[in-house]
């Protein structure tokens, strides 16, 4: 087997010297087919700490700079119109690190939610979180919730964070909820369906993410979203997160508008 073959759901970034890496951004940007852009982008943000080790500086530098690729992620979804934008920024498994790790990151998300809430109000964006958030210390969790309130009535883009999440313990909420509202007679064995899981999910009313774009050369989707990404185009490159910006994003975005999307369908089904 030609060890070169790559399939239609995974891409490493192997980008054609000769051609994407010699044009500018604007060159990269006139090259996206409007019609052709995702709807939703989920992105597992990682290499922080990589980011920061050769440059001596404590991984809690990584993750600030961090903050500045959100920034520039949000700032061209808006611009390309693309309407829903999901992070990975916390995991459950996450809480094993270093307390003084932890502590460094949950700080790092208070700040961010303090100094970036009134840019997102004035950019109409929505800000929701999905996780057990019961875990996140009193603090964080009331920044978070004193910013989905005042940002629940913006629609231009939904920017939805992942913290204290875990794709598994997603799915085991969701069971628990229709098991309860089974007992409640409130449904039937035969009326559970895709559809109806759908329902119980933390992101029942976003559309599935058409691309997942992982940093720092990592190739696998770490307990992210498991069902959503069912037929999500999946997109690996090994840039640091601090230094994925606008530039890498349209990269992703040109590689996905390579991309057959077919669900499973051959393509002469989807033609007729």
């Amino acid at each position: 087997m030609n060890k070169e073959i790559v399939t239609n759901r995974t891409f490493m970034n192997r980008k054609d010297p000769s051609t994407l890496d010699q044009l500018s951004i604007e060159e990269l940007a006139a090259k996206l087919e409007p019609d052709l852009l995702p709807k939703h982008i989920a992105i597992i943000m990682d290499g922080n700490g990589r980011w920061a080790e050769p440059r001596n500086l404590p991984r809690i530098a990584g993750h600030r700079e961090g903050i500045k690729s959100v920034r520039e992620m949000i700032t061209v979804c808006l611009e390309l119109g693309i309407h829903a934008l999901t992070i990975y920024a916390f995991s459950q498994e996450n809480w094993n690190r270093p307390v003084q790790e932890i502590s460094s990151l949950m700080g790092l998300l208070e700040y961010y939610l303090s100094t970036e809430r009134s840019k997102l109000i004035e950019q109409g964006v929505r800000l929701r979180t999905i996780g057990r958030l019961d875990s996140l210390p009193s603090s964080a969790l009331q920044w978070v919730r004193a910013a989905e309130q005042e940002t629940a009535h913006l629609d231009k883009l939904h920017l939805t964070i992942a913290l204290s999440y875990s794709g598994r313990t997603e799915l085991v909420d969701a069971v628990r909820e229709l098991l309860h509202d089974a007992q409640e007679g409130k449904l039937q064995p035969d009326d559970v369906d895709e559809s109806r899981i759908q329902r119980y999910l933390y992101t029942h009313d976003l559309p599935d993410p058409d691309l997942l774009i992982r940093t720092s050369g990592e190739t696998r989707i770490s307990n992210f979203l498991l069902w959503q990404l069912a037929y999500t185009e999946l997109y690996f490159t090994p840039t640091l997160w601090p230094d994925f910006r606008r530039r890498e994003l349209l990269l992703a975005l040109l590689e996905y508008q390579r991309r057959e999307r077919r669900f499973g369908r051959v393509l002469s089904a989807m033609s007729s």
